[in-house]
């Protein structure tokens, strides 16, 4: 007995000794910053915003045409208000509404960059309009806000790299590696036909980007429980995109002698199997590099669990949603409450995990609600990104620009997994990242394709700083 507890108790001691190990080699990722150049804010950049605001560039549905007034309206308001880079980019329209600029670099011998944005924004539900401080499409500028659909999502950033660009116009600035800017028109449609498009475009003339960054990471403030550092992040990859339709189809029948397999109780069996057999929680890439990036930065015991995946991984894997998610969203079947229905269908969405597939989730799916279920893929569907690199040149470029921009805040990669336009670089880019500088927390977050969505007038300057230094290292 005794040398069975001296064998438990030198255990004990190793698997102490190898979570301390870790927790202190654990060292922080966080690059210097560097001091900034002054920069003069572009006088009416707030009321630039406010009107690219009034321009109601929605989309609305797969099958509805683009607002052609809206759009070309927009297009214009931004060739009176930005006349330098109008005269000095080239500008293609692709699909008539999405717009391309060329920024010639004054090296040919050096990999362009793509900064991508998008035009439209997403409809407001007429009944909340009653909770928006100020008309969604009003435009409305207060003493700390402007007030708006898209000053999230998206025309800020789009706004913001249209007024670092004409600035840099005025100082003669001239970049060393090509810059196109990318303004897709159907982004919240899954840009089929704008951002698709565009990339298509440029890989048909033989454009090969050394980066493309979009909107999907921002500085997120107070959304790590006892983690009181704003993080950076800056997302290399994003989940795939996938709805199944579930289908029932039985005879039907009167309410008053149910059969034993009914229509609806079938379907709802399936939703309830599902939601019980989730996909298992994984450490992929990127997701290891959150453990590495933030767990650095973590109080001693909370770092020793970031340290030590291998002992801790689930719980940090499940903060982290790092895994295929299962949501069912939207369910059909009846027409009379003494009839039993023949048909029933329910439509589960899923956000894919990089390593999964849709056929991989379609699988489960079978395999998951058994016999007598159809499984049929529904409308958009996209397997997961590929993953992006942070050991190069155009990385270390963002990571030192977010640095020497926002010192306090930590720089973390990750994974989104909502999806943006960025999926449609890879072929046209040796890495694709996801940032922008939009504060998010606690009570923001809903504001996207939400109500009263605002930003702040501090940190949209924070946006056009951003930016400006960002294009500036690429001299």
């Amino acid at each position: 007995m005794k040398k069975i507890l001296l064998a438990i108790l030198a255990i004990i001691v190793i698997l102490i000794a190898v979570l301390t190990i870790n927790t202190f080699s654990l060292t922080s990722k966080q690059v210097a910053s560097e001091p900034l150049e002054a920069m003069d804010f572009p006088e009416g950049a707030f009321q630039n915003l406010s009107k690219a605001i009034q321009f109601r560039t929605i989309s609305f549905s797969e099958d509805a045409i683009p607002d052609s007034t809206a759009f070309n309206g927009f297009h214009q308001f931004l060739k009176e208000t930005y006349p330098l880079l109008h005269q000095n980019l080239v500008l293609e329209k692709i699909n008539d509404y999405s717009l391309l600029y060329k920024w010639e670099g004054s090296d040919p011998s050096q990999k362009p960059i793509v900064l991508l944005s998008h035009q439209d924004v997403v409809p407001v539900d007429q009944p909340t309009l009653s909770e928006w401080e100020a008309g969604p499409f009003e435009g409305a500028i207060t003493d700390t806000h402007i007030i708006g659909r898209g000053t999230l999502d998206d025309k800020s950033s789009l706004m913001a790299l249209m007024e670092s660009v004409e600035m840099l116009l005025k100082e003669s600035f001239v970049p060393k590696q090509t810059i196109y800017l990318a303004f897709g028109h159907d982004e919240e449609l899954g840009g089929g036909n704008g951002a698709k498009a565009i990339a298509a475009y440029l890989k048909n003339k033989g454009v090969h980007a050394a980066m493309t960054l979009d909107e999907g990471g921002f500085l997120a403030e107070n959304m790590v429980p006892d983690f009181d550092k704003t993080v950076a992040m800056v997302n290399l990859a994003e989940k795939g995109y996938a709805s199944f339709q579930l289908i029932v189809k039985t005879s039907g029948g009167h309410s008053s002698a149910p059969p034993e397999n009914n229509t609806l109780g079938m379907l709802a069996q399936a939703i309830v199997d599902l939601e019980n057999n989730q996909r298992p929680y994984k450490l992929v890439k990127p997701i290891d590099y959150q453990f590495e990036y933030m767990g650095a930065e973590m109080p001693f015991f909370k770092k020793m669990a970031f340290a030590n995946p291998w002992l801790f991984k689930g719980p940090v894997l499940k903060a982290l949603n790092a895994h295929t998610t299962t949501a069912p969203t939207i369910i059909e079947g009846g027409v009379k409450d003494n009839v039993i229905p023949t048909v029933g269908k329910a439509t589960i969405n899923f956000r894919i995990l990089p390593g999964e597939t849709i056929e991989s989730v379609k699988e489960h799916i079978k395999t998951t609600v058994g016999d007598g279920i159809e499984v049929e893929l529904n409308g958009f569907a996209t397997n997961p990104s590929p993953v992006s690199g942070i050991d190069s040149d155009a990385f270390k470029n963002l990571e030192k620009t977010i640095r020497s921009v926002f010192p306090e805040a930590v720089v973390v990669p990750g994974l989104i997994g909502g999806g943006t336009d960025a999926r449609y670089f890879y072929d046209v880019s040796d890495d694709v990242y996801r940032f922008y500088p939009i504060r998010i927390g606690p009570n923001s977050m809903t504001r996207f394709h939400g109500i009263d969505e605002k930003i702040a007038k501090d940190n949209y300057k924070e946006m056009i700083v951003f930016t400006y230094n960002l294009i500036k290292r690429f001299d």
